[in-house]
């Protein structure tokens, strides 16, 4: 595989090269061929490598004008992967916030996803179908469900229903 070794930089006390036209548009191109990334992800790369920041500014301009990058689909891409990793409402907001990229893009997913089956879905993968009696082990599942971004209502219903009850709704 080809690796340009402009770009490598392995101590972190050496002088980053500084790029602009169109050495810095292949990189942007180059970013956004390998992975998705959110505007300021992609502003932010480019600065460290840019020597006028006006520059980097009119090339993120010109790669959401061609559709390269879309914080639209990154939103899209990134709730759809931390749903597939368990992660519960709240997480996937701090995540996609954390990003800087606006949580509009993903309301209707958000209210839509039926959060109590995926926490269920969670549940049963970790700990298995029954219910626990012992209080270690209820506040070992609340604690796990709560970390993966789960809110209390929805995690106390997860930890006392059973599959019956579950297939019910």
């Amino acid at each position: 595989m080809y690796k340009n070794r402009q770009f490598q930089t392995k101590n972190p006390n050496t002088e980053l090269p500084k790029l602009k036209g169109a050495k810095l548009r292949a990189y942007a191109y180059r970013l956004l061929g390998r992975k998705e990334y959110s505007k300021a992800e992609l502003t932010e790369k480019l600065q460290q490598y840019a020597e006028d920041i006006n520059e980097v500014q009119a090339i993120v301009e010109q790669m959401i004008e061609y559709n390269y990058q879309n914080d639209e689909r990154y939103a899209q891409k990134m709730f759809r992967s931390q749903l597939s990793k368990g992660q519960g409402p709240q997480r996937i907001k701090q995540k996609i916030q954390q990003k800087s990229v606006d949580l509009q893009f993903i309301e209707d997913q958000l209210e839509s996803t039926n959060w109590l089956a995926e926490a269920y879905a969670l549940k049963v993968r970790k700990f298995g179908q029954e219910i626990a009696t012992d209080p270690k082990i209820k506040a070992k599942q609340v604690r796990f469900l709560q970390y993966r971004g789960y809110s209390l209502d929805i995690i106390f219903k997860v930890i006392e229903m059973r599959t019956e009850d579950f297939e019910d709704l």
